[in-house]
Order: C-alpha cells, then structure tokens, then sequence
C-alpha cells in the first residue's frame, strides 16, 4: 500500500462521515483546507467549531453530542491537551474512529481509543494520506 498503514487505509476507504472538531473558516488554515480537500473528494464533512454557523456551506456545530446524525471518524485538530476530552466525547457519539491529525500527538489518547474499540491514527493528515495512496492508485 505505499507505506500507508492498514489503519489509515481502513479509516479512509471504508468511512465517509467525519467530524472536524476544530474546522476552521480561515482559508489557508490546514483546519479549512483539508476538510475541504475531502470534501472534494466524496467525504460528508461536519465542522465543530463553536465560533460558526456554517464552513464549507455545511452546517457547524458547536460540539460532537450536538450532531443529530451517526459519524464515522473524528478528526482533531486541536491541541494534544485537548485530545481527550476530543476522544471521550467520540466514544459517547459512538464515532468508529479518531484521528489526530499532523503534529498531534497524545499516546494516553491512543491507549483510550483502542480500549474502547475505535480505529486511532495519530500525528497524520487525512489530506495526505488520501492524495498520495488512494487518488494515486
């Protein structure tokens, strides 16, 4: 799979719903242009951003428990020290996967994560992963 781990892969070819905790409305923010990417490529994006009623001309939510409809994946892109509370909010939607994304890091995380059934990736940008293993094949 070009280096693309089995996780990544699973998360990115079998889930289409994901929620961006942290999507930005700033243009040439990764917290805008990524969600953006996957969004041009067949995923249903779902900002959670506070600050926001809509990115992306999709509705923003204020929170995950918020969301009236199942998500598959959880995408961070807050800080480490926020990632817990990110991923126990994830169990309780009943998210099947978090990713943290490039430059995130939290391994108390990882350990929640898979106690608790949910695919984890860390330190990774979907962006990325996506061009380079799936658009690329």
């Amino acid at each position: 799979m070009g280096g693309i781990d089995d996780v990544a892969f699973d998360i990115l070819t079998r889930f289409h719903v994901i929620a961006v905790v942290g999507c930005s409305r700033n243009v040439g923010k990764p917290s805008h242009d990524v969600p953006e990417y996957l969004q041009q490529n067949g995923y249903k994006i779902v900002p959670v951003n506070p600050y926001a009623d809509y990115i992306l001309g999709e509705k923003a939510y204020h929170a995950l428990k918020d969301i009236e409809f199942p998500i598959d994946v959880v995408d961070v892109f807050r800080p480490a020290s926020e990632a817990m509370d990110i991923a126990r909010q994830a169990l309780d939607v009943h998210a099947k996967a978090l990713w943290l994304q490039e430059g995130i890091m939290n391994e108390e995380v990882e350990k929640f994560a898979k106690d608790n059934g949910m695919l984890f990736v860390m330190n990774r940008c979907m962006m990325k992963e996506h061009y380079s293993h799936l658009i690329k094949q």
